[in-house]
């Protein structure tokens, strides 16, 4: 079945799962289909530890914001694999610190266009922007993104949960170094990524049934600590490197860690 997106061009095929709505529906939010929802449901059976990794990544991104608006000085943000808006967006994060902080977000989603358009509203002094775009297509990524971004200036590359729908044989390695070449010395890339090698089997047996109901091309692949490492390439990373969620920068009134999950994530600065 295909529905159309907000302005009525843009076809929606809901009977396959697409990442940003299963991830909707792990965030306890209300925009998916039924297929997302029941490759959500088998996924999260064989693994139990995606919704609390999940979460925990949603707080590594805003903990990762805080930390590049504050201390870093960043005022730039390019977030692709936004998802569809849930609460603390990058933007609603990084204006809190500095109101004039521009945003561009990149998802292949319509129905995270149509969301967008509706959500993703800045402050008077900053900005945001929305990119409909495969995260392959780097260079019309880019093009769209200077709309709205100074490439000269920083900016922070947030790639969260994104770069395991890209397959090996479309070189993620590749792809991620070609967008921070492309920014200005002093940028900073914010990644995280399933893990291949923390309790393997339940991870394998989660994405197995997870790429058998998702669309095409939007299959997942875990990858070990050492390959997502091999993702800063380029960049400096910044203490204490690349870890599993709850251990990257712990807020100190965060609560108690919900302990092993099956992510890894780190954020690198680009001399």
């Amino acid at each position: 079945m295909d529905e159309r997106s907000a302005g009525g061009m843009v076809p929606v095929n809901t009977s396959v799962a697409h990442p940003a709505r299963v991830y909707n529906v792990w965030l306890g939010g209300k925009d998916h289909y039924p297929a997302d929802q029941e490759a959500a449901r088998l996924a999260a059976a064989a693994n139990p530890k995606i919704v609390p990794a999940v979460r925990a990544n949603r707080a590594f991104l805003g903990r990762a914001v805080r930390q590049l608006a504050g201390e870093a000085g960043i005022r730039q943000f390019l977030d692709i694999g936004t998802g569809i808006p849930a609460a603390d967006n990058t933007h609603e994060v990084a204006q809190r610190v500095d109101p004039g902080a521009r945003v561009v977000y990149v998802d292949n989603d319509p129905i995270v266009l149509a969301h967008a358009r509706a959500l993703l509203v800045s402050t008077e002094q900053g900005a945001t922007d929305y990119v409909e775009a495969d995260l392959r297509d780097v260079d019309r990524i880019l093009t769209a993104a200077r709309e709205t971004l100074d490439l000269s200036q920083p900016v922070a590359l947030m790639l969260v949960a994104v770069l395991q729908y890209v397959p090996d044989a479309d070189d993620p390695h590749g792809l991620a170094r070609r967008l921070l070449d492309a920014l200005a010395p002093g940028s900073h890339i914010v990644l995280s990524h399933p893990a291949a090698d923390i309790g393997a089997e339940e991870v394998a047996a989660s994405m197995r049934v997870y790429n058998d109901r998702a669309a095409e091309h939007a299959g997942a692949t875990p990858r070990t600590h050492a390959e997502v490492t091999r993702f800063f390439d380029g960049a400096e990373l910044l203490d204490p490197g690349v870890v599993q969620l709850p251990e990257w920068r712990p807020d100190p009134a965060g609560g108690t860690s919900p302990g092993e999950l099956p992510m890894w994530c780190g954020v690198g600065r680009k001399p």
